[in-house]
């Protein structure tokens, strides 16, 4: 099913060597899944926060009660290719455990505080992801 809000994204993205204006000062990627169930390639425009060579993702959805497509997409698929600027790269998915979760978060929280509102907007742990260059 297609989604416009995130096509109209990741075309931004490409079209703008990998900015949108709709994330104004957060950086963005595009994450590249396999589907769990269809198997099908799935884009999706992501937050992410950098340290040192790991890229970080956040499965907030919007603060929804459940975690987003692409989170169930990357556990059963950890392989993933990320876009990045200009760069397209494969890489690993792994999500963080509970302490070092807590402090990604804090630190991208900090950096942009819709992700603080995100944790009080629902009564999940947001899951963290890293995404490793492979």
């Amino acid at each position: 099913m297609p989604n416009n809000w995130n096509d109209a994204i990741i075309t931004e993205f490409r079209a703008n060597g990998g900015t949108a204006k709709a994330f104004a000062k957060q950086p963005i990627l595009l994450l590249h899944t396999t589907g769990a169930r269809s198997g099908a390639e799935r884009v999706n425009p992501l937050a992410y926060l950098k340290r040192a060579d790991t890229l970080f993702v956040f499965a907030t959805f919007n603060a929804q009660p459940v975690n987003p497509a692409w989170y169930h997409n990357l556990k059963a698929h950890p392989r993933v290719t990320i876009e990045v600027g200009t760069e397209t790269f494969d890489a690993i998915a792994n999500e963080l455990d509970r302490a070092e979760r807590d402090d990604v978060y804090a630190e991208q929280a900090a950096f942009n505080p819709g992700f603080a509102a995100y944790e009080t907007q629902t009564t999940r742990i947001i899951p963290v992801i890293a995404l490793t260059r492979t």
